[in-house]
């Protein structure tokens, strides 16, 4: 595809609107009935969402991965510690995440401080995942270069014959995170571009305030 006809990409957005009045007092109440709405809608991973973060050197990083969780103390997702992501949360344990749902023509960024999830809610996760999935958390040393994918499949192979009930123990360099918000928008497609945007902004006390932005 040529340039000029990427340029010529566009859609209108007509589903629905968002108002001060429609959203929630605060930015956890109003996540749950859009996510409920998602899920609805039957679209396509609903919860899958970019995370960036920036390294030491201020460089940004995004990837896609999944919230499996959220309340009022924030929103969980989990990978391996010792990851690319890991260490620059390590580093600077600030990020932001990102939903785009184009099936109701919406968009969520979330932006926060990040802290490890406890000991207990990554055990619970992480035995909730099928065996597969918990032999590959060990398998993989993610993010490392590997001279092809047969050390992965060889080193599957050897944890299935080490733990071949499928009780596999979580690594201790696998658990969650939680980012906890300080800044929430809620975005809306509206014809013309002129987009409706309603932003959470969680002041100094504790409480939430909340602002119509310009598109």
């Amino acid at each position: 595809m040529s340039a000029h006809n990427i340029a010529g990409i566009r859609q209108d957005y007509i589903k629905t609107s968002l108002t001060e009045n429609d959203t929630a007092a605060n930015p956890f109440d109003q996540f749950q009935r859009w996510f409920d709405e998602v899920l609805k809608s039957e679209a396509s991973e609903p919860n899958a969402m970019t995370l960036s973060t920036v390294d030491a050197a201020g460089k940004p990083h995004g990837r896609i991965v999944l919230l499996k969780g959220f309340d009022e103390k924030g929103f969980l997702f989990f990978t391996n510690y010792e990851s690319n992501k890991g260490q620059e949360l390590q580093q600077r344990p600030y990020a932001a995440l990102t939903f785009f749902w184009k099936e109701l023509e919406r968009q969520v960024r979330i932006e926060g401080t990040v802290t490890k999830a406890t000991e207990t809610e990554s055990d619970e996760y992480f035995n909730s995942r099928p065996a597969s999935s918990r032999v590959g958390a060990w398998a993989s040393p993610q993010s490392r270069v590997i001279s092809s994918r047969s050390v992965l499949e060889q080193r599957e192979q050897e944890l299935h014959q080490q733990y071949p009930d499928g009780n596999v123990p979580r690594p201790g360099h696998w658990g969650g995170y939680r980012v906890s918000p300080t800044r929430v928008e809620f975005w809306q497609g509206r014809a013309s571009r002129l987009h409706d945007r309603i932003v959470y902004v969680k002041e100094e006390n504790g409480n939430w305030r909340k602002e119509r932005l310009a598109p």
